[in-house]
């Protein structure tokens, strides 16, 4: 049986996660990448709940130029920063969903450790 692209990354997200769970003191930082888009997201997995949201989606409505890049993910990583440091997290743990550490998920993790996050 030959997987999809897609489908392999479900299956080593599967593994991945069964290693990181976010909490309250170092919630999880998620990245997820589309043909368009890159989004990040900050998650406490005791409550279940979504502390901050980024992605090149809301920054190009906020005004700024953001594409589906490694610049467009940096920014998205200094973004999510600035919103996390707002909420004082400060001790992320970085969940690449499945992904390479590599191209804009690297850049999404160097985007958020310029940002001051630490992980």
């Amino acid at each position: 049986m030959i997987l999809s692209k897609n489908e392999s990354r479900k299956r080593r997200k599967v593994h991945i996660r069964k290693k990181i769970s976010g909490t309250a003191e170092r919630p999880r930082l998620v990245v997820y990448r589309s043909n368009l888009h890159i989004y990040a997201q900050i998650v406490d997995d005791t409550t279940g709940t979504t502390l901050a949201a980024a992605s090149t989606l809301a920054l190009s409505r906020g005004g700024e130029k953001a594409s589906c890049n490694k610049a467009g993910a940096q920014s998205v990583g200094r973004e999510i920063a600035r919103l996390a440091l707002e909420k004082d997290i400060h001790k992320v743990v970085f969940d690449r969903n499945g992904y390479l550490y590599h191209g804009r998920i690297k850049a999404v993790a160097e985007g958020a450790r310029e940002g001051g996050l630490e992980f």
